[in-house]
C-alpha cells in the first residue's frame, strides 16, 4: 500500500491518495473515529465525490470509522486508463482492494483491526455499495441503499436523450463511447458544470434536488457541503460523471443482486419526484433480505434527514 500526504477537506479535497496494485491513485476522504473497528464505506452519488458528510455532528457521535473513495475521475482519484470500460464490479473492488490494504497494514503495525465492515451508497453509489456487497461477501456485513434508481429498462427515470445516447454507444470502443457522451455533456449542460477554477456553484439539482428538501437542504452547513462536494467532482472535468453513466447505462452492472447476503435497508424519500417508492420495491423484490423505509417530506436528499437511522442499521448488532 502506498499512501500520499494528506490533503484537506475544507478545500474540498481527499484526506489522502491510495495506490492501486494497477498503479491508479484512489482519492480517500477518512470521516468519523479513525481508530473505531467498525467501518462504514460511504458510495457518493453521481457527479459526486467523497468529501460529502451527510451530517458531521451524526457522524462524529458514532465510534465509526467512514471510508469514502471517490470513484474514476472525480476528485483526487485518476480516471482509468484509455481504453478501459468503466464498470460498476470495477469501482466496487476498488473499494476492496483498499480494504484489504488498511486490514493488513493496521495488523502489520499493532493498530485496531477491523471488526466488521458495512457500505452505504447514495443514488448511483448505491449500485457500488450493492456490487462490493455481492463481489465481496466475506467483507460486508450489513448494506444501506439510498435514493438509488432500479435499471432504467426496469423501470424508467433517465431523461431519454441520456438513455438513447447512452444505449448506442454500447457497441463502441471505450474511449469513442467516454469522448460522445462527453460532447453531449458539453453541448447539453454546460451551464451545469463549473470549470475547476470557478467559485460558481454547480446547480444542486443535477443531484436530484428538488423542491421536496428545502427543509434538509436549509439544515446547517448542507448547502455549503454539497456545493463543495460537486465543485471537487469537476475538478477534471467531466471525465468522473461520463465514466460513472457509461458503467451503469452502457455496461452490464456485472453481479446479480441475489448475491447479496448482507441484511440491506432501504431508504427512499416519500416525496422525490424522480426516484418514487418504486424503485425501491424494486430492490427489495431482487434482494434475498431487505426492508424498505420510507422517509416523508423529503425527496433525493433523503439521505441527509435519514444519516442517524442509516448509521444506526449499519451498526447494529
Amino acid at each position: 500500500m502506498r499512501v500520499t500526504s494528506p490533503q484537506s477537506t475544507l478545500l474540498g479535497m481527499a484526506n489522502l491518495q491510495f495506490t492501486l496494485s494497477s498503479g491508479r491513485r484512489l482519492g480517500v476522504t477518512a470521516l468519523g473515529n479513525p481508530l473505531a473497528r467498525h467501518v462504514v464505506v460511504l458510495c457518493h452519488p453521481a457527479p459526486g465525490s467523497g468529501v460529502f458528510d451527510p451530517d458531521p455532528l451524526i457522524t462524529s457521535d458514532r465510534d465509526v470509522h467512514i471510508v469514502a473513495i471517490d470513484r474514476p475521475g472525480y476528485g483526487s482519484s485518476d480516471p482509468l486508463r484509455s481504453g478501459e470500460w468503466p464498470t460498476v464490479v470495477g469501482a466496487a473492488n476498488d473499494i476492496s482492494e483498499y480494504l484489504h490494504a488498511e486490514e493488513g497494514t493496521a495488523g502489520a503495525l499493532n493498530l485496531s483491526v477491523i471488526d466488521s465492515v458495512s457500505v452505504v451508497g447514495w443514488s448511483a453509489g448505491g449500485r457500488v455499495a450493492m456490487a462490493l456487497a455481492a463481489k465481496h461477501p466475506s467483507l460486508v456485513r450489513r448494506a444501506v441503499v439510498i435514493a438509488t434508481p432500479a435499471p432504467n429498462e426496469e423501470i424508467e427515470w433517465m431523461p431519454a436523450e441520456f438513455a438513447d445516447a447512452s444505449q448506442k454507444l454500447t457497441s463502441l470502443p471505450a474511449e469513442q463511447a467516454k469522448e460522445k457522451l462527453s460532447g453531449l455533456f458539453a453541448s447539453r449542460m454546460a451551464d451545469q458544470i463549473p470549470s475547476s477554477d470557478s467559485d460558481e456553484p454547480a446547480p444542486l439539482d443535477q443531484l436530484g434536488i428538488s423542491s421536496a428538501d428545502a427543509a434538509a437542504l436549509s439544515g446547517p452547513g448542507v448547502q455549503e457541503r454539497l456545493e463543495l462536494m460537486l465543485h471537487d467532482a469537476y475538478r477534471q472535468g467531466t471525465v468522473g460523471v461520463v465514466a460513472d453513466i457509461l458503467s451503469y447505462t452502457a455496461q452490464p452492472w456485472g453481479f446479480d443482486l441475489a448475491d447479496v447476503h448482507a441484511k440491506t435497508l432501504l431508504v427512499y424519500g416519500q416525496a422525490d419526484p424522480n426516484i418514487d417508492h418504486a424503485h425501491a420495491q424494486w430492490y427489495r423484490y431482487n434482494l434475498p433480505d431487505a426492508e424498505v423505509e420510507l422517509v416523508p417530506d423529503v425527496g433525493h436528499l433523503v439521505i441527509v434527514p435519514a444519516w442517524d437511522r442509516v448509521l444506526a442499521h449499519l451498526t447494529d448488532g
